[in-house]
Formats: structure tokens, sequence, C-alpha cells
């Protein structure tokens, strides 16, 4: 079996159908949708283009999509979730914020992958390329997995602690990386940290066109790194 996992996607259309484009040329035989899907400015269009997916389709659940839940506000600004909350119906916001914490795939040369979002244990919680290996053992605690994919701080890294090897598949939508794209993940005998080509620019006037109710973050992967250290479980 080979996956694509797409994290992170945050209402960026143009950066999904870009990858979805590349992704008709490659062929996999599932797709792990890794949470917070449709925080940003393009919500509904969003969900639709994840809907009509066809074939093993995954989804797990963000902090976003819980957040969606009246009573259930945390870390997404009060006014995008305001926003994204008037582009999906009731019924939209229950079926998001109701997929699973984590999924679990056999992959080709890998074996059993666990896919979450931030963490096995938690969707809110901060682990980067650098936090110690004290600190990741901790969450991993229990998981017996030999591979964890996540993605929550959107920067890709792959790294190995203990005897569990942690791949972050980035964030189509809102990387925080040193070029600008889509970045994803393809998982099969080999671990592809992917970066797909569109024309940021063009989507990031549109953006500023919209009703989008605030800026568009952008950062570089130390600088995202270095931040996201600074407020590690905060």
């Amino acid at each position: 079996m080979r996956v694509a996992a797409l994290y992170d996607v945050h209402g960026n259309v143009d950066a999904l159908d870009a990858v979805l484009a590349e992704l008709e040329g490659i062929g996999v035989d599932a797709i792990v949708l890794g949470g917070d899907h449709v925080g940003g400015p393009w919500p509904a269009e969003t969900l639709e283009r994840l809907r009509s997916l066809r074939g093993d389709i995954r989804w797990i659940r963000g902090n976003g999509e819980r957040e969606l839940v009246p009573g259930e506000e945390g870390l997404a600004p009060a006014s995008i979730v305001d926003f994204v909350r008037g582009t999906l119906s009731d019924a939209d916001v229950r079926e998001l914020a109701g997929a699973p914490l984590t999924v679990t795939l056999d992959v080709d040369g890998l074996g059993p992958v666990l896919f979450c979002h931030a963490t096995p244990r938690d969707d809110t919680e901060i682990r980067t390329a650098i936090s110690p290996d004290a600190r990741w053992l901790e969450v991993l605690e229990g998981v017996g997995e030999p591979v964890v994919v996540c993605g929550h701080t959107h920067v890709q890294f792959d790294r190995t602690v203990g005897s569990t090897r942690i791949v972050n598949a980035g964030s189509v939508g809102m990387p925080y990386e040193d070029e600008p794209g889509a970045y994803w993940l393809l998982l099969g005998r080999e671990v592809e940290l992917r970066r797909t080509p569109y024309d940021v620019e063009q989507t990031l006037a549109a953006i500023e066109a919209s009703d989008y109710p605030d800026e568009w973050p952008q950062a570089t992967a130390e600088e995202a790194t270095t931040y996201f250290e600074s407020c590690v479980d905060a």
C-alpha cells in the first residue's frame, strides 16, 4: 500500500488542487487527511474538494475541526472560527469534529503507520524537529507502531526517537518552509517529503481580496520551529 498524507490544508483550495493534480499522475492506494482541513479562506470549497475524493480516504481530526464545535474553542482565533462556521452547516461541523484522533494503516516497506494530527494522544500538543527525545517519548508512551506521522506545526521533518520514526507531513495550505509551495507526504517503500509548486503569490492576492478576517501567516521553517519550541504545551 502507498499512502499520501495531506495535512493542514487550512482552507487553501488552490494549494489542495495543485496537490490533487499531482497525485493523479502518481497513483496511491489511500489518502490520509490529517486534520485542520478547512480553517482558512475557502472552507466550503475545500470541504467539497475533499468530499469528492474517491477510493480509500481516511479522515482524522485536528484541533481546527474540534474547535468549530461550540464550547470547544481554543487555539484558533475567534474571528476565524466564526468565519468558518459561517460557511459550513451544523452537520458539516459535526462530521468534521467526529473524525477519529488517529488512524493506523499498513504501508509497504514501513509496516503499521500511525497517523495523528499533533501527537497520538492529543490534537494540540506541540512537538518539533528539535524537541528533546524525552518530550517525544512522553507522548509516544503506549504507541506500538514503528512509524508515526503527524502535522500541526506546518514544518516537515523526519527523525527517529528511540525505536519510533516520526515524520511530519508539513502543511498543504499554510506551510512554514523556506520555499513556497504545498507540502505533503508520500509513504511507500520510501518516505518522500513532497513539495508541489503552485502560484502562491496569486493565491495570497486572492486571500487579501477575500472576506477572510485575518492575515495569512508566513514563516521559515527555522522561525516557526523556534517559535513553537518557545510555547510548548503552553
